[in-house]
């Protein structure tokens, strides 16, 4: 079968080809499922999240805008039924965005971080920082730096402005690092 980009998939599956889905399940479900596990740390749960998301696609494909990036929808998709099981299980508190995150901070270069973390070396200690900081922070770090989303995929996905994501970036940087050297 010749490659097909993710917007000739959706147009095919549109149009009947429904067996052609298979290909998005294979591109995007390890993605989908380690980005919810990742947010929630259950693997039970983040597994029977990520079925509800395919199936959610699939229900959906009909009002996908083919304008915009396939992958963006997919991961809002994602990030919505992670919110929404968290809301329905108290235990998992959605920590709320305080307003002044938005007025604050500069962005700095990325690679700097990734060079000062050194994050091929000690994925076990970066995952435990990841794993501690708070949802909104996590949120973004797993994005922009694990899943290798740009500040506007991730704005897209968080339905946040561009200018906020760059504040919790920055934001979590820092607690990253302080909480880096103390493990």
């Amino acid at each position: 079968m010749e490659q097909l980009t993710d917007q000739q998939i959706v147009e095919r599956v549109r149009k009947g080809e429904t067996d052609l889905f298979r290909e998005v399940v294979l591109r995007y479900q390890n993605k989908i499922f380690i980005y919810i596990y990742r947010l929630m740390n259950h693997k039970e749960e983040a597994e029977d999240i990520t079925q509800e998301v395919f199936l959610k696609v699939f229900k959906n494909l009909y009002s996908f805008n083919p304008q915009l990036k396939f992958s963006s929808w997919i991961y809002r998709i994602a990030h919505n039924e992670t919110v929404n099981w968290l809301k329905k299980n108290s235990r998992y508190k959605k920590e709320s965005l305080d307003e002044n995150d938005y007025l604050v901070d500069t962005i700095h270069d990325d690679t700097d971080m990734i060079k000062q973390l050194d994050l091929k070396s000690d994925l076990t200690k970066i995952n435990q920082v990841i794993a501690k900081l708070p949802e909104k922070y996590r949120e973004v770090i797993i994005l922009k730096f694990l899943e290798e989303k740009s500040y506007e995929e991730i704005s897209d996905i968080l339905k946040k402005p561009i200018s906020t994501i760059g504040v919790l970036i920055n934001r979590a940087r820092k607690i990253i690092r302080r909480n880096y050297s103390n493990i």
